[in-house]
């Protein structure tokens, strides 16, 4: 007989690098929709961790390997504080996506360090994680996951739309899920921000105060990413080689940047978006008031936004669902959203 309640812990690291997210949340197997979010949290990261994640994507096989088992222990014992801090008692299992390191689907390659097995031994539970390999080698992009909870969970939407280190949207479209990343977001606000010593823009107050540089923001509309149909998805070796040299080559000045920037996603948002606002807005980015402004300015509509918890925590969460689904054998990850051949219930299982 199937179990009517169960207990998941979901662990979320962005490529945004805010933190890690963590979420305790009840599931009622007979209604997935019957869902409770208990407690969230999110752990920032010490300076040293952060910029090991910032420079993994140049390390050898072997410093990965290292690098796999450390951010595990990591995990592992973030986990096990926040299930002493939040008086955790019932857990079924925990669902961790960890932390992107390289995503190349074009040539087979997908890494999200944070060694299951390690967390499975520090926490003494049973761990799903790496979600995104089985797709990648069954021809998909590994990505979008979001959307199969998307798609079970928050189908009164008519898109789900994430504001994180890359804006990604789910739709339905001839009764299939739809999804893709549209542009990069945080990824790239966050790093010219970081340059003036903030961790992020408040608001986007310093955006609103720069000037749009005309010539930039025509180079970044007209890159080859946007002609393309969906599948796609996004990775920080794009940002790297495409985006951050042609800012740094047509403009220096910080609030400039921030304005141009912020107005490049407010335009390929508004083309998705275009006069619909049953939209669900999730991610960081959704407290950026000036991105709001501008993504309502070029979609032509009101946006209202849900409450800070599901703002914070939707991914987290739903890489619990991911888990959950995985376990049952059921599908978890969608060929219509990710382009492999066909539908599957991705994810590793380790136990304790």
């Amino acid at each position: 007989m199937i179990k009517k309640e169960v207990f998941s812990v979901g662990v979320m690291s962005g490529t945004s690098l805010d933190g890690v997210d963590l979420v305790y949340v009840k599931f009622d197997e007979k209604n997935y929709q019957k869902f409770h979010v208990i407690d969230a949290i999110t752990i920032n990261y010490s300076k040293r961790w952060k910029q090991t994640l910032q420079t993994a994507i140049h390390f050898s096989k072997d410093k990965l390997e290292e690098l796999d088992t450390e951010y595990g222990r990591f995990l592992g014992k973030i986990i096990n504080q926040f299930i002493i801090d939040y008086k955790v008692t019932q857990i079924d299992f925990i669902a961790s996506h960890g932390h992107t390191i390289l995503h190349q689907p074009e040539d087979g390659i997908t890494l999200q360090i944070g060694s299951g097995e390690e967390i499975a031994k520090i926490t003494n539970q049973k761990v799903v994680y790496d979600f995104r390999t089985q797709d990648v080698k069954l021809g998909g992009q590994g990505a979008p996951l979001v959307p199969i909870g998307d798609e079970l969970l928050f189908s009164n939407y008519d898109f789900c739309l994430n504001l994180g280190g890359f804006s990604n949207i789910s739709f339905k479209k001839n009764n299939q899920r739809i999804a893709f990343d549209i542009c990069p977001a945080n990824i790239v606000l966050n790093y010219y921000t970081n340059k003036i010593g903030l961790e992020y823009d408040k608001s986007g107050k310093i955006a609103s105060e720069g000037k749009i540089n005309d010539e930039l923001l025509e180079g970044l509309n007209a890159l080859e990413f946007y002609k393309k149909e969906p599948p796609k998805s996004l990775g920080l070796e794009w940002v790297q080689q495409d985006i951050f040299p042609l800012i740094d080559k047509l403009e220096t000045n910080i609030p400039s940047i921030l304005r141009t920037f912020a107005e490049h996603i407010a335009i390929q948002i508004g083309k998705v978006i275009y006069k619909n606002d049953n939209v669900l807005i999730t991610g960081g980015g959704a407290f950026n008031d000036f991105l709001i402004q501008r993504i309502q300015f070029y979609a032509k509509i009101t946006i209202e936004l849900p409450s800070k918890k599901l703002i914070n925590f939707k991914e987290a969460f739903i890489f619990s669902f991911l888990g959950l689904l995985k376990i049952n054998n059921e599908i978890n990850c969608l060929k219509s959203v990710t382009g492999a051949s066909k539908s599957h219930s991705s994810g590793v299982v380790v136990n304790p």
